[in-house]
């Protein structure tokens, strides 16, 4: 008999089966990652930097302002690189 666990994924691989990736398309994938994380750490730098000459200058409403738009952009980055992740995978699905 089997456990519901086993049974939801076997429900789940008929409607969407999985899709072996080789080691190109991991590649492809791996190299879109390094790409994004090297943005979000460019990003981050240059901003972090910012808040701290806000901090310094005692400008929290900048610091604020600055800290607001760091979590913006990296969410953004971070978005932008899954959309380009997603649009790769389906185009393996063909």
């Amino acid at each position: 008999m089997k456990s519901a666990y086993e049974l939801a994924m076997e429900r789940l691989e008929k409607n969407k089966p999985t899709i072996a990736l080789t080691g190109d398309q991991k590649r492809e994938l791996a190299e879109i990652d390094a790409s994004c994380k090297a943005k979000v750490a460019e990003k981050e730098l240059l901003l972090r930097g910012e808040i701290e000459k806000a901090r310094d200058n005692g400008d929290f409403e900048e610091m604020e302002k600055v800290e607001k738009q760091l979590v913006m952009e990296t969410a953004r980055l971070r978005e932008d690189c899954e959309a380009r992740k997603e649009k790769l995978r389906a185009g393996f699905a063909k």
